[in-house]
């Protein structure tokens, strides 16, 4: 029989100066205790932000204050109890006003010096799929590099000499056939902004990266977004001033979030429209820098919030894929753009949206010593 992993804790750690208590807190797993009437006896760090409240407030309650009644944790939970057994299962999904939408490995043991009680580990899966998800949307955004660079050649030279040719018949033209000329330019114009934007999906980014304080940079997107797109919305700054200096280049963040920002105050209603950015710190994340060896922590996490109708189901998936796109007069660039530019920093952008609570996070790296030198 497995041994239960508070069990395994006390006998590793009951001869040494470690607390068990300390050693479970600072697990990124979130671990729940459970008594014999399901009520929760024990949380530790992680399980506090997972269910976004403190320990104070969840213990003594029932685990169904926070889970529905036919959640799958609880039907392992029964599971263990009876068969005094570890049970354990993957791509179990929490969706809950608290936890969000979020795929979790659950396992769950009994505890064997207490009857009836459980312990369960959530560890969360989503920051891996959501992390092969955004490999995905580079695939495609390297496609459309390429597809940018036959455009760049092959359409961009035919239609300089169709714009040519419309102003010079333009010339002998009458009233009415100068506005058909004038149509034909500028089509012809909008199609090669359409490429011009299209090469920003460059297969070799040129990012001078720096130490940039990203608060800086929030405030400066906040400034660009009250005094235009957002003159309407109400803007929540909830900043943690403690943070270190970001790995990055400054003008290349101001539009990423200002992206994000002008996506949130476009989708939040046009009474009591709400939009809240927020930084803070989480360990647990590493990833690859593009074209280099090194691993960097990717613990700074810049969160945008709006309390707009979500985004909807079949487009999720594919949301940071070209050409995606939720408005009517959008191109479908602009968060296929932003995926990328934080993939060149070495970031990750995630979200999670259900009705009134949209979030994206972007976690980058934070400079360490050596950089920019």
């Amino acid at each position: 029989m497995p041994i239960p992993i508070v069990t395994a804790l006390k006998r590793g750690l009951s001869s040494s100066t470690f607390d068990p208590t300390t050693v479970l807190s600072a697990l990124g797993a979130a671990v729940v205790a459970l008594d014999a009437e399901n009520r929760i006896r024990y949380v530790n760090g992680a399980a506090e932000q997972l269910f976004a409240c403190g320990a104070a407030y969840l213990i003594d309650h029932a685990a169904t204050d926070f889970l529905p009644p036919d959640s799958p944790v609880l039907s392992l939970v029964s599971q263990a109890r009876d068969g005094n057994i570890s049970v354990a299962e993957h791509g179990v999904t929490l969706d809950t006003p608290r936890t969000g939408h979020r795929t979790v490995t659950v396992q769950v043991s009994p505890i064997i010096e207490t009857a009836g009680a459980v312990v369960i580990s959530l560890h969360e899966q989503s920051i891996a799929l959501k992390i092969g998800a955004q490999l995905t949307s580079r695939n495609a955004a390297r496609s459309v590099t390429a597809m940018a660079a036959i455009l760049a050649h092959e359409v961009k030279n035919p239609l300089s000499g169709i714009r040519g040719a419309a102003q010079l018949l333009e010339q002998n033209a009458g009233e009415e056939d100068r506005v058909l000329t004038r149509l034909i330019c500028d089509e012809a114009d909008r199609i090669v902004a359409l490429v011009d934007r299209m090469e920003a999906f460059s297969d070799n980014p040129t990012v001078e990266r720096g130490a940039v304080n990203i608060h800086r940079v929030l405030e400066h997107v906040r400034r660009i977004a009250e005094a235009g797109f957002a003159r309407s919305v109400r803007i929540i700054e909830n900043y943690d001033p403690s943070l270190p200096p970001v790995l990055g280049d400054r003008d290349q963040l101001v539009q990423v979030f200002l992206n994000l920002v002008k996506n949130a105050a476009e989708a939040v209603p046009e009474e009591g429209g709400e939009i809240v950015v927020s930084t803070g710190y989480q360990h647990g994340v590493r990833l690859a820098l593009p074209g280099s060896e090194t691993r960097r922590h990717l613990p700074l996490v810049v969160s945008i919030q709006d309390n707009g109708p979500g985004i909807p189901e079949d487009l999720k998936p594919n949301l940071f894929d070209a050409f995606v796109t939720t408005k009517t007069s959008g191109s479908g660039l602009g968060l296929a753009l932003v995926a990328k530019i934080i993939g060149d920093h070495g970031g990750v952008i995630e979200f999670d949206s259900v009705p009134r609570r949209t979030i994206f996070r972007v976690m980058l790296p934070m400079v360490q010593d050596g950089d920019g030198k």
